[in-house]
């Protein structure tokens, strides 16, 4: 794993400091589709970092897919969200070593392998 690409609906700036390196999509251009996401994710073995139910669908049927964290809580303000994500992104982390897929809601997590 290279690295964390942040998909559109996602702070490209994160006020803590992941282990490995956040990539914003904007680097694929003005907002690019999900197969290009997907693509990009697999090529650099990047985690794609989402909030979208598009990526989850094509995880189950894909053969060999990125890595993928799923944010599934609600919208909250700035300040709560990054404190939020600097709490649990060291769990989010450990639980990727052995896991392709993370579902992170705001009271637990769920990782598939």
């Amino acid at each position: 794993m290279n690295g964390f690409l942040l998909d559109e609906h996602l702070p490209a700036h994160l006020q803590f400091t992941p282990s490995w390196p956040i990539i914003p999509v904007g680097v694929l251009g003005v907002s690019p589709t999900d197969t290009q996401i997907w693509q990009y994710a697999q090529q650099h073995h990047l985690v794609i970092v989402t909030k979208d139910a598009d990526f989850s669908d094509r995880f189950m049927v894909d053969a060999s897919p990125p890595k993928i964290v799923h944010r599934r809580f609600g919208n909250m303000r700035k300040r709560g969200f990054h404190a939020f994500l600097a709490r649990v992104w060291p769990q989010i982390e450990a639980l990727l070593v052995d896991h392709r897929y993370i579902r992170v809601y705001r009271d637990r997590m769920e990782a598939l392998r």
